[in-house]
This record gives C-alpha cells, sequence and structure tokens, in this order.
C-alpha cells in the first residue's frame, strides 16, 4: 500500500485571517502569507495540495504567480491551475483553483461554472501518476457561498463531468476519483455535500472527512464547510481539520493508503 497526505486548502487570495479584502494588503504582506502557507506545506509533509482562490497574475493582490511561488518555497514542483475567472487589462484578474504535487500531473481539465466576470466558482480535474502506469483522479471543487440552488446546480455539473470522464479514462484509474475542496455547505444538510456523497456511493464506499471539525471563519470556527471524499481504495489512516490562521478557512489534512 502506497501511504499518501491529502491537503484541501481555500487560501483566500492570500490575503490572511482578518476580513480585510487583498487589495488593501501590500504585496510585502501577500508575499508573507503565501510563504507561512508553503511552511505549513512542508511542516504537514503532504503529498497533494488542493488549493482554492488562489492567483494568478492577479491586479489586487501582487500581480505575480501564487502557485508558482508557492511551488518553489514548499518543494512540490509538479502543478496544475485552473483560472475560473480571468480578465485581461490595467487591472488584471485571474485566479481559481490549483494543485501540488509531489508526483507529476499527466492530466488535467478546469471548468468554470458559468461565465461572470467576478466571482465565478469551478472546479479542476487532475490525474497524478503516483507509480508507473497508476494514476490517482482528483477533482478540487469550489462551490457558491451563498446560493443552495446554485451549489446543486454545481455539484450536478460536476457529478456529469465525473460520468462522462469515467466512461473516457477509467481504464488509467488506479482507484475512483477523490473529492476535495472548498464545498460552502455543512455536510449535515440537504445541499450539495451531500449531493454529491449519494452520487459517489452509487458507485463505491466513499468516505467524507473530516468526521469531526470546523473549518469556517478560521479564528472561531462554526461551521464546516471544507472536505474530502475518499473511495474505498483510500483506506484512511488520520484526518483532521489543521489549526492554521493563513485564511479565512482552515486547511484540512487526510493521511490515507491507496491499496
Amino acid at each position: 500500500m502506497k501511504k499518501m497526505r491529502l491537503l484541501t486548502f481555500n487560501i483566500a487570495h492570500a490575503r490572511g485571517v482578518l476580513p480585510v479584502h487583498q487589495g488593501l494588503r501590500s504585496v510585502a504582506r501577500i508575499r508573507q502569507v503565501l510563504f507561512r502557507i508553503a511552511n505549513l506545506i512542508r511542516r504537514l509533509d503532504v503529498d497533494i495540495v488542493a488549493l482554492q482562490e488562489i492567483d494568478e497574475h492577479s491586479g489586487w493582490n501582487g500581480r505575480f504567480n501564487h502557485l508558482a511561488f508557492l511551488s518553489e518555497h514548499c518543494g512540490l514542483v509538479h502543478t496544475a491551475i485552473g483560472l475560473t475567472n480571468q480578465r485581461a487589462g490595467q487591472y488584471p484578474l485571474n485566479y481559481g483553483n490549483a494543485i501540488l504535487s509531489r508526483w507529476p500531473i499527466l492530466h488535467s481539465e478546469a471548468v468554470a461554472f458559468g461565465r461572470r466576470p467576478l466571482g465565478e466558482k469551478g472546479f479542476l480535474f487532475v490525474e497524478t501518476e503516483i507509480a508507473h502506469g497508476r494514476r490517482l483522479p482528483l477533482v478540487n471543487l469550489h462551490l457558491h457561498h451563498h446560493s443552495r440552488k446554485q451549489r446543486l446546480i454545481q455539484a450536478d455539473h460536476v457529478m456529469r463531468f465525473v460520468s462522462e470522464s469515467r466512461g473516457r479514462r477509467a481504464h488509467l484509474w488506479a482507484a475512483p476519483p477523490i473529492f476535495c475542496g472548498d464545498f460552502n455547505n455543512p455536510a449535515h444538510q440537504p445541499d450539495a455535500t451531500a449531493m454529491l456523497l449519494g452520487f459517489c456511493e452509487q458507485h463505491n464506499n466513499y468516505t467524507l472527512l473530516p468526521k469531526v471539525g470546523r473549518t469556517f471563519p478560521s479564528a472561531l470556527p462554526a461551521r464546516a464547510l471544507d472536505y474530502a471524499l475518499l473511495p474505498q481504495e483510500c483506506v484512511v489512516n488520520h484526518a483532521e481539520v489543521v489549526r492554521a490562521f493563513l485564511s479565512d478557512h482552515r486547511p484540512v489534512l487526510v493521511e490515507f493508503s491507496l491499496v
């Protein structure tokens, strides 16, 4: 069995824990927050990191590539980004979801749920080569923060994509896909998280993690919004909400062994 450590983390554009817009943060402060996130990834000895709200050359927080910065400082050299918001011009805004991996990323697809010029959500699908000829598929998603109706529509979009991908690519996979990210709704409610779990369990015995703990807001967590969904081929050894004050969300760490 191959042991792995997965971290999912909404880094909130690297603005930090305080409710201050990233456009009001200095470039030095943005870099400091990213450097601390990279140190956390190193300290936790993570193999795959799924990030939400990460920027690539955005005018509101430094105009530099945050994923490249994290990769350089945390030591995970394989990366993929899925921009759900893209705007060029004098004040560019480019951000979305991303993956950092210890292993090569052989395939990636980015999907935005809509076409809004700002605040659009979506997901990033990747396949990492964990061993010769063995690919681990993963869906890193970020669902709507306010509208239950929109979350359910978005969850249906994810399910249709995965169903189509399974038909075309499942012969390449060492296991069914892992799902992780900012679901933006508690698991106990009849909402998108429960909908996705029900979809997964039609095909496999999935586990929703963490079992306990809240992730938002990070200073005094009141809600569980961030999860990982793992198939039965991923035998869970440990899962926790990491106590960290680097964003308005706390990250979720899962350690598992792939059979």
